[in-house]
C-alpha cells in the first residue's frame, strides 16, 4: 500500500487540508497536567532560544483512504493533537489582539467557506463520547470559563476531566505571561512547529507503522480495531451501552491481557494454529460472520463477555474458596499458570466458559490438562507440536468429547520420556526445575493446596556444585558420584531466600543448620524439611531420594 510521510507546520496541520477524526477503537484522551505542561515547557524552551530552525513535536500516523480528501482517522497522535487544540484555544481566548484571536480560532475550528463548499466544523473530532463536550467547551470561542467551572460530578468521564484539568493548568501558566510572549508562542506554534505526518490508505499497514514507530505510551492493539468494527456495526441506540461493556471488560483484565484474549478466542473458534497476524485472521475466522449477519451484539454478549469473565477467573483463581470442589478448580489453575507458556489457555478457557456451573467437570478436565501440559514441559516439547496438540484437543472438544478426549492421553513413549527426563539432570533445565520442584513439594505437603507467597524462591543443591577438595563432600562423594548426582532431583531442594555462595559449600550438618533450617529463615517447603531430617548426605541417600521423588511424580502424573 502507498505510504506517504511529510513534515508539516501546525498552520497546515490545523487547516482545511486535514479533517481529523478519532476512531471508536482508540483509547480515551488520557494526558494529565504533567504531560500538558511538559508540552508547553518544550515550546517555551524553543521560544526562548529564539533560533530560526524548525521545532519538531513528533509524528502522526493517519489512515487517509483518499489522499485528495481531508478526512483522516488518527491512529497515533490523538493525545498530542487534543492537547495542542486545548493550548491553541487557551491562547485564542487570552489574546488581546482580535486579529490574533481570529487566526487561532480558525486553527481550532474550520470557519467554513460557503463558496468553496467547505462547511464550518471542528478541525479535530474526538470519540463520540467526548466530541460534543470538546466542541462546546474548547473549540467554541469564549467557552473556556464555563469549562473550568465544571465540577467532577458535571463531567461524564475521565477524559473530559483531563480536558478540563489541562485547560485549567495551561491557562494558569499562560496568564502569567505577557500578551507579547503569548503571541510569540502562537507564532512559533503556527509557523515553526512541525509534525511528521505518516499516512496510508490501509488500516492494517497503519497499525504496523504505528507499532514500529511508537516508543512510548500505549500501542494500538488489534482489539481496538475489532471494537471499532463491532460497535460501528450496531444500531446507534446500542453503541454506547456496548462500548461501555467492552471498555469495562478491558479495564477489568488490563489492556495487554484483554488483547491476549482475542488470540485465545481465535484459536478456540478456528481450531487451527495462527498463520498470519491477528488483525487479519480474527475477522476472517471469527468476527466477520457475526457482523455480516447483523449479530455484533451476539458476539459481545455470547462470546466476548463470557470469555472475558472466564479469563479473569483463570488469572485470579477466585472461584468460591469455601466450596471444596471449586477450590480444586482454583488449585489446578494456579498450577497451570506456573508453566513457562500460555498455549494451554485456549482449552482451559473453553472449559471455563462452557462448563462454568460444573466444578466437578472442571476439576477432572483441568487435572487432565495439567498432566498433559506438565509432561510437555518436562519433555521440552517446542511451540509448534505443543500448539498442534492443543489444537487437536480443541477439535475433539468441538466434536463433543470432554474429559475423555484422546488428545489428553499420553502415549507409552511420552510417559517413558517424561520419566527419563525427571530422572535426568533436572537442574540444568531452567524452565522446568522450579515448576517440577514446586509441584513435588505440594504433593509431599499432602495438602489440597499450598500457597507460595515468598518474594524469592530458589532451587538449591544439597551436595554443592563445586565442593572444596578438603571437605567432607569430597570424602563422601567420588568425582563420578558428583558428576552423576549433583544436578538430579534427589539432590535438590527449595529455599525462600537468595543463594549464598559461601553457605552453599558448608558441610552437610552445618549447611542444614545455617542455610536450610527455619532458624536460617527458610520456611514453607516440605521438600526442604525432608532434607533436614536426613542425618547424613551420601550417594546412597541421594539415590534413595531420587527413586522416591521420581516415583511420587510418576504416580501423581500417572506415568507408569
Amino acid at each position: 500500500m502507498p505510504l506517504k510521510a511529510h513534515e508539516h507546520p501546525l498552520k497546515k496541520i490545523f487547516s482545511a487540508d486535514f479533517d481529523f477524526v478519532i476512531p471508536h477503537y482508540q483509547r480515551p484522551y488520557a494526558w494529565g497536567t504533567e504531560q500538558a505542561l511538559q508540552l508547553l515547557d518544550d515550546l517555551e524552551d524553543a521560544l526562548m532560544r529564539n533560533a530560526p530552525e524548525p521545532y519538531f513535536l513528533g509524528s502522526l500516523v493517519l489512515v487517509k483512504p483518499d489522499e485528495t480528501a481531508p478526512h483522516a482517522d488518527v491512529i497515533d497522535g490523538q493525545q498530542r493533537l487534543t492537547t495542542l487544540s486545548i493550548l491553541l484555544s487557551v491562547l485564542r481566548d487570552l489574546a488581546e489582539n482580535d486579529e490574533v484571536a481570529v487566526v487561532l480560532r480558525d486553527m481550532v475550528r474550520e470557519p467554513g467557506v460557503a463558496l468553496d463548499g467547505i462547511p464550518a466544523k471542528p478541525r479535530l473530532r474526538l470519540r463520540d463520547q467526548d466530541a460534543v463536550f470538546f466542541t462546546k467547551y474548547v473549540q467554541t470561542p469564549g467557552k473556556l470559563d464555563g469549562l473550568l467551572k465544571l465540577t467532577d460530578q458535571a463531567v461524564a468521564n475521565d477524559s473530559q476531566k483531563a480536558i478540563r484539568d489541562n485547560a485549567k493548568a495551561l491557562r494558569k501558566r499562560l496568564l502569567s505571561w505577557t500578551d507579547e510572549k503569548r503571541n510569540g508562542l502562537a507564532t512559533l506554534a503556527r509557523n515553526r512547529t512541525f509534525l511528521v505526518v505518516v499516512s496510508t490508505p490501509d488500516l492494517a499497514s497503519a497499525h504496523r507503522i504505528f507499532s514500529v514507530m511508537n516508543a512510548r505510551g500505549l500501542d494500538l492493539e488489534p482489539s481496538d480495531i475489532f471494537k471499532s468494527d463491532v460497535i460501528g456495526s450496531l444500531d446507534v441506540a446500542q453503541q454506547q451501552e456496548y462500548a461501555k461493556a467492552w471498555e469495562a471488560a478491558e479495564q477489568n483484565l488490563g489492556r495487554a491481557t484483554f488483547a491476549e484474549l482475542f488470540l485465545h478466542i481465535r484459536m478456540i473458534e478456528a481450531k487451527a494454529r495462527a498463520q498470519r497476524e491477528l488483525l487479519i485472521e480474527f475477522p476472517q475466522q471469527v468476527l466477520d460472520a457475526y457482523i455480516k449477519n447483523g449479530q455484533a451484539a451476539t458476539f459481545v454478549d455470547d462470546m466476548l463477555m463470557p470469555y472475558a469473565t472466564a479469563y479473569a477467573h483463570l488469572l485470579d483463581q477466585d472461584y468460591d474458596h469455601h466450596d471444596v470442589v471449586w477450590s480444586k478448580v482454583n488449585n489446578w489453575l494456579c498450577r497451570l499458570t506456573q508453566l513457562d507458556n500460555n498455549d494451554w489457555r485456549p482449552p482451559a478457557l473453553w472449559a471455563l466458559k462452557n462448563h462454568d456451573d460444573n466444578p466437578v467437570f472442571l476439576d477432572a478436565f483441568l487435572r487432565r490438562l495439567e498432566r498433559l501440559a506438565s509432561s510437555m514441559l518436562v519433555r521440552r516439547v517446542y511451540t509448534t507440536p505443543r500448539v498442534t496438540r492443543y489444537v487437536d484437543l480443541l477439535k475433539q472438544l468441538g466434536a463433543g468429547a470432554g474429559v475423555d478426549a484422546e488428545a489428553f492421553d499420553l502415549t507409552d513413549d511420552e510417559k517413558q520420556e517424561t520419566r527419563e527426563r525427571l530422572n535426568g539432570e533436572l537442574y540444568k533445565v531452567q524452565p522446568v526445575r522450579k515448576f517440577v520442584l514446586l509441584r513435588l513439594d505440594e504433593v509431599l505437603a499432602n495438602a489440597p493446596s499450598v500457597s507460595y507467597q515468598h518474594k524469592v524462591i530458589s532451587v538449591e543443591h544439597v551436595l554443592p556444585q563445586n565442593p572444596r577438595n578438603d571437605s567432607q563432600w569430597a570424602k563422601d562423594f567420588t568425582e563420578d558420584d558428583r558428576a552423576f548426582w549433583t544436578h538430579r532431583l534427589g539432590n535438590l531442594l527449595l529455599l525462600n531466600r537468595n543463594k549464598n555462595s559461601q553457605a552453599q559449600n558448608y558441610d552437610f550438618v552445618t549447611k542444614k543448620e545455617k542455610y536450610f533450617s527455619p532458624a536460617a529463615g527458610v520456611t514453607g517447603f516440605a521438600l526442604t524439611t525432608s532434607v533436614i531430617t536426613e542425618p547424613v548426605w551420601t550417594p546412597d541417600v541421594v539415590e534413595r531420594r531420587q527413586a522416591e521423588l521420581t516415583g511420587i511424580l510418576a504416580k501423581e502424573w500417572e506415568l507408569n
